[in-house]
């Protein structure tokens, strides 16, 4: 991947840009609540985690080679960011995709405005061939959101991650930059 930083991407409804230090209350705000970490690859973490993470994520935002992309969905009509987005090289020209919206903001297009946003990025700055995301299968929300992307299913990954006390199965989606 490339070093492009400051990343600031808009979408026609979110702007994605990199995290700041007080958008603490943001990444706890999601990565705490259990509506949302239900449906995501890890439990519910505490704000000192969630303090963790961002340390992480301002991190890695300025590593050169850069590897990964943790950019913050901030609506266009909004000044807080309502979740996260994350793209991270795995592989020759392929990358994973995974994001996260607040429980208060589901359903307004977010997730599927800010996928898109980064699927073009992907393949008009980083020059990617291959993106994939793998769901919970029980997160219908966000396998629409894949769907409504140009992602194809490619299937089920078993006991894929360990979370909420239990192993989960992955449904695994890519899509492949023609």
């Amino acid at each position: 991947m490339t070093d492009t930083y400051p990343l600031n991407l808009s979408g026609s409804q979110v702007i994605l840009r990199e995290f700041a230090p007080d958008d603490l209350d943001t990444i706890a705000g999601v990565v705490g609540d259990d509506r949302v970490t239900t449906f995501l690859s890890f439990d519910s973490r505490s704000r000192g985690q969630a303090s963790t993470m961002l340390t992480h994520m301002l991190s890695s935002a300025k590593a050169d080679p850069r590897a990964e992309y943790y950019l913050a969905i901030q609506p266009q009509a909004g000044p807080l960011p309502v979740g996260f987005i994350r793209l991270a090289h795995s592989g020759v020209r392929a990358a994973k995709i995974g994001y996260a919206v607040a429980a208060d903001h589901w359903g307004r297009g977010y997730a599927t405005d800010a996928v898109g946003t980064v699927i073009r990025f992907a393949w008009d700055v980083l020059d990617l061939h291959r993106i994939t995301a793998a769901i919970g299968p029980q997160n219908a929300a966000s396998i629409a959101v894949v769907k409504r992307v140009g992602m194809e299913y490619e299937g089920r990954l078993r006991d894929h991650v360990f979370t909420n006390g239990a192993w989960r199965d992955s449904l695994l989606y890519s899509i492949i930059r023609q």
